[in-house]
């Protein structure tokens, strides 16, 4: 067990080079309120060398069910019966509408998210036409989540002013085949890599509390180090009736906030963004994910549930003396 002396001493460490894998594991090795509370305050100390804003961003489900991959924990996969709208790729219109309320939200970047492995050429065409109006009419920074584009197709999203590509690699390699047989990690490896080979920021993180171990969770971080991915999203399972993650355990708050300065800490200079799941999982908890390292979230509603009231969410942040980031 990690005592306060060894916590600081890693948060140190992590400042001035990359940690390993045993200094990762002994960061969130805190059965102690002293050592969780030293490991919270070295992962704001890391953040605010990294940014003392907090960058909000948001979605719109834009094309929803029916999806052929068979990811456990998702209400979109056609394997399952859930309750989830299926509905189309929306018009490009209604993308705009609901980038506008992000807007409102002071929401940085907004993306387009959709189910199903990739989009067909005209679905891509109408993405790549969002892209052009966005940043023109809403003043919003365009990000997309698209499943696995080819080098090739993610080059022509960037002409039309695609600036971020989203693609989560959703948990470590070892533990990948426990929750989806459809897809390797390997393809997702490769849909970060092409996004990057197109000159795109990469937005890529995980899922948290569908049965992985510490030592899953700090392999995931490492290998997002080692891709070299601009921002890193932070979702925490919200069971889906239907799903086969529909009675698993959920995390404890403690729990949520050491990821979130695991990956602080692994990840020093890097976005750690906390989306889905907050509410339910942190519960009162909330306000302190800065504090353990995070340095911006998703505001608004999420893919199959339901998200905070954004009013809430900026009340928090006023309370807390954060600012938020306006500027991409």
């Amino acid at each position: 067990m990690s005592d306060i002396n060894t916590i600081e001493k890693i948060s140190e460490a992590a400042a001035q080079r990359p940690l390993t894998m045993d200094e990762a594991l002994r960061l969130v090795d805190t059965e102690n309120d002293e050592a969780f509370w030293a490991l919270l305050t070295g992962a704001n100390a890391l953040r605010l060398r990294y940014s003392d804003q907090a960058a909000l961003c948001a979605i719109v489900n834009a094309k929803s069910g029916r999806c052929g991959e068979d990811c456990s924990f998702c209400a979109q996969s056609a394997h399952y019966h859930t309750t989830i709208k299926e509905y189309d790729l929306i018009h490009v219109e209604k993308m705009i509408t609901a980038a506008r309320a992000a807007s409102e939200m002071s929401a940085q970047k907004f993306s387009v998210v959709v189910s199903g492995r990739k989009l067909s050429s005209p679905e891509l065409k109408n993405v790549g036409d969002f892209a052009s109006r966005l940043k023109k009419e809403t003043g919003l920074s365009s990000c997309a989540s698209l499943g696995v584009c080819s080098e090739t197709e993610l080059l022509e999203l960037k002409k039309t002013g695609l600036r971020r590509y989203h693609h989560n690699m959703e948990t470590s390699r070892s533990f990948y085949a426990a929750i989806c047989t459809t897809r390797t990690y390997d393809d997702n490896r490769e849909a970060v890599l092409a996004a990057k080979r197109a000159g795109l920021s990469v937005c890529s993180g995980g899922l948290f509390g569908m049965g992985e171990s510490w030592e899953q969770r700090v392999e995931l971080f490492m290998d997002l180090r080692e891709l070299d991915v601009d921002s890193v999203p932070i979702n925490f399972l919200h069971p889906i009736s239907g799903t086969p993650l529909e009675n698993a355990d959920e995390l404890c708050p403690k729990d949520c906030l050491k990821i979130i300065a695991l990956a602080r800490h692994i990840l020093p200079n890097r976005g750690v963004v906390v989306c889905g799941g907050r509410e339910r999982n942190l519960r009162d908890m909330q306000s302190l994910i800065f504090h353990a390292g995070a340095s911006g979230m998703m505001i608004g509603n999420y893919l199959a549930t339901k998200g905070r009231q954004p009013r809430d969410d900026l009340q928090m942040l006023k309370d807390l003396g954060i600012e938020i980031a306006h500027s991409d």
